[in-house]
């Protein structure tokens, strides 16, 4: 069985992930219920304020479903989605627990103190003079041993992977450069699909 990618369309640049998978020929649909994860094979949480999803999530009763579906699809997230994907130890960030690292939220400054580099990513010599946008984005403070770190900034991790989930710091989807969402695509199609799905390319 085949499926879209879903892009979780509660708040954050939604549109700016969709753009990338449409470049990418790879069919993808907002999801804003639960009902709407029913037919996707993996989802991407955009940035936005991780405490406002957790809100939103909750009073839209996607949260559960929402960790359900996380334990057995791949999952990319940028900026709060990181957050949700790991431990943020801020007890109004919903945390979905698939990711085996310690964010720190804000940790990059706050809105005033956003900025734009270049960052040499390992995805399979494919990842040079990446454009990376930090927008109060989070630091991780500490990552498990099973977690990957395709990605430094001054030597600290800002892109991490672990099995089919990928999380990240800054915001690829401001860059138009879709080749961390092309590279988390080859990972997926790479393993064994659970229940027999697939992503779909249009």
């Amino acid at each position: 069985m085949s499926g879209s990618i879903g892009i979780l369309a509660l708040q954050g640049a939604y549109a700016k992930h969709g753009a990338l998978l449409d470049h990418l020929g790879v069919r993808w649909r907002p999801v804003k219920t639960a009902a709407a994860l029913d037919d996707c094979a993996a989802l991407i949480l955009p940035g936005g304020e991780s405490t406002a999803m957790t809100r939103l999530l909750d009073a839209d009763g996607l949260l559960e479903r929402l960790r359900a579906f996380a334990q057995v699809r791949p999952v990319l997230g940028t900026c709060a989605g990181l957050i949700l994907m790991g431990r943020s130890g801020d007890a109004r960030a919903a945390s979905l627990g698939i990711l085996d690292v310690q964010v720190e939220r804000n940790a990059f400054g706050r809105q005033v103190q956003s900025f734009q580099t270049r960052l040499d990513l390992d995805l399979d010599g494919e990842g040079a003079d990446f454009p990376a946008t930090f927008i109060r984005a989070p630091r991780i403070v500490q990552a498990g041993p099973d977690v990957a770190v395709p990605g430094r900034l001054n030597g600290e991790p800002v892109l991490v992977a672990q099995g089919p989930h990928l999380g990240m710091s800054f915001h690829p989807e401001l860059s138009g450069d879709a080749r961390i969402h092309a590279w988390w695509l080859r990972r997926i199609a790479a393993q064994t699909p659970r229940e027999g799905r697939t992503v779909a390319v249009s």
